[in-house]
């Protein structure tokens, strides 16, 4: 018989398929400190939380018998997942519970603001009736642009379908021919800054994303552009939002989320006339917050009776001789796929990884995992773990194939991650790791390279013609940015060259223009590696 703790209030609904088990026991205590739950702990075998709960490592050590933690919900910030791996407890959330209700508070929130709901409910009951000044527009015949295409943002684009909006829709991973599957017209940014009528956004927060709509944008949108953000703040900028509003360029948003939750009072969206607000709503339903308690408690099932499960968010179990063969590769893998993706200008189709050398010889899929989380964080940031990673990326229709050589051309061990683009144009970076040396860079592209991947990197393209490396050096000089290392790949004296220079700090774009405007370079790239 296995014993299930519920230390968070769940409702009986949501955990039913437990407690309706014939092999589980669930014991619901709530509001338990610390101490008091290390006191009891070692008697049960998973534990289900929702964010009241911090699942500390005393917790889990003193979880003798520990097989699961279930986080009814999407984060796990209240849980030491480094502890439970340690510990060989596996922590499973609920990814998918919220997709719905989130999609529907944004259609919620569109709805409202194409017809001024908020304002005109409030003047009403004030004992003001006045249609005058509420005019609202059609969601029909509209154009939606919709910046990120996931789980949710693929149901977004699906129901306003239903309203007879046309979509343009983003998303770094989305395939022309994916969209045409869809149903909606692939569209870069600028396309849906140029031309929408309603922008919903649905991507997570990253370096990537983070301001991502902000002055320069507002500056070329088309005029009466509504706004809406169901999503993360930070995404859009909220200061050039306001100002973008009180120009005439915006003519009104909804958010739902703040980049500082809770806002402070004297926040300009609070008092602002064209501006609708709630406090982060997109998860609360009643029906949402079953569902995730409901999926987590099938999943804690599974992982009791030694079945397959999904939605693990730590790394699953592992041979211990496989992983000590593998795990000083975990890093440059992970690094590799970043790489890669930062290179990559179009949508990935597919991911080839190739182990030439000794890990032909083993299990790789561990490392494997690694890579393609490198590949996903760029666009997805913390949405991506190595358990989830495989899952997103064939919800994305994103291949991930693998191949393996027992030889390799000067290397021990060699590892070559290549990224197919929807219009077949390969993107290769290879490494390994060189005895005294560690991580190397060897290979991108078509050209040899010696890198140590790390830290904040500019890479050039530019023709193989003399000066060209003095010239760069000067003028990141004159912008204080310090060389730390530079190296040059060639194939062909005189032709096109690569360039690579690892700098003592993050570049700015300004200074990424400076270097293109420079005779024979082509191109300029930052790449950030952590």
């Amino acid at each position: 018989m296995f014993k299930v703790l519920v230390s968070d209030p769940i409702s009986d609904l949501g955990i039913q398929k437990l407690m309706d088990s014939s092999d589980v026991t669930v014991v619901k205590k709530v509001g338990l400190s610390e101490d008091e739950l290390v006191a009891i702990i070692g008697e049960y075998d998973a534990l289900l939380v929702r964010s009241q709960t911090t699942v500390t490592e005393r917790i889990l050590t003193a979880g003798t018998n520990l097989k699961a933690v279930g986080r009814a919900g999407v984060g796990v910030d209240n849980i030491d997942l480094d502890a439970a791996t340690k510990r060989g407890v596996v922590v499973i959330n609920a990814p998918d519970g919220n997709t719905i209700t989130t999609c529907e508070h944004t259609f919620a929130m569109m709805m409202a603001l194409a017809r001024h709901i908020p304002q005109a409910y409030a003047k009403t009951i004030a004992g003001t009736w006045d249609r005058k000044s509420f005019i609202g527009v059609e969601l029909s015949g509209k154009t939606l642009g919709v910046l990120g295409m996931g789980r949710i943002g693929s149901e977004v684009a699906k129901r306003a379908k239903a309203f007879g909006m046309d979509i343009l829709a983003f998303d770094p991973f989305l395939t022309a021919d994916r969209a045409e599957k869809m149903g909606v017209q692939l569209a870069s940014v600028n396309d849906i800054i140029l031309n929408a009528d309603f922008m919903t956004v649905h991507t997570p927060l990253t370096p990537e994303t983070r301001n991502m709509i902000s002055r320069p944008q507002f500056e070329v949108m088309k005029k009466g552009m509504r706004i809406i953000n169901c999503a993360r703040g930070g995404v859009i900028d909220e200061m050039a939002l306001v100002e973008a509003i009180d120009q005439g360029i915006v003519a009104g948003a909804a958010f739902d989320v703040f980049e500082h939750e809770p806002p402070q009072s004297d926040h300009p969206f609070l008092s602002h006339p064209k501006i609708i607000v709630t406090p982060h709503l997109g998860a609360s339903t009643i029906e949402a917050q079953e569902n995730v308690a409901i999926d987590v408690s099938e999943e804690i099932l599974h992982i009791l009776r030694n079945e397959p499960f999904k939605n693990a968010v730590n790394i699953p179990p592992v041979a211990a001789s496989v992983m000590k063969k593998l795990q000083p590769y975990f890093s440059l893998g992970e690094k590799l796929g970043s790489f890669a993706a930062q290179i990559a200008n179009e949508a990935i189709s597919e991911i080839h990884i190739d182990y030439a050398g000794d890990l032909s010889d083993v299990d790789t899929l561990p490392l494997t995992r690694y890579i393609v989380k490198g590949v996903l964080s760029h666009h997805l940031g913390n949405e991506v773990n190595i358990v989830n990673c495989t899952h997103l990326a064939k919800s994305r229709d994103v291949n991930i194939v693998v191949s393996k050589a027992p030889k390799t051309k000067g290397f021990t061990n060699l590892i070559s991650v290549t990224l197919k683009t929807q219009n077949n144009q390969d993107r290769l970076v290879a490494g390994t790791l060189l005895q005294g040396y560690g991580e190397r860079i060897v290979l991108l592209d078509q050209y040899p390279v010696d890198i140590a991947p790390g830290g904040n990197q500019i890479l050039i393209s530019h023709n193989d013609k003399p000066g060209i490396v003095g010239h760069v050096g000067t003028l990141l000089g004159q912008n204080n940015v310090n060389i730390a290392s530079m190296q040059v790949g060639r194939t062909l004296v005189g032709g096109a060259a690569l360039m690579i220079i690892t700098v003592d700090k993050a570049v700015s774009k300004d200074v990424l223009i400076q270097l293109v405007a420079l005779q024979e370079i082509n191109t300029a790239l930052e790449i950030v590696l952590d």
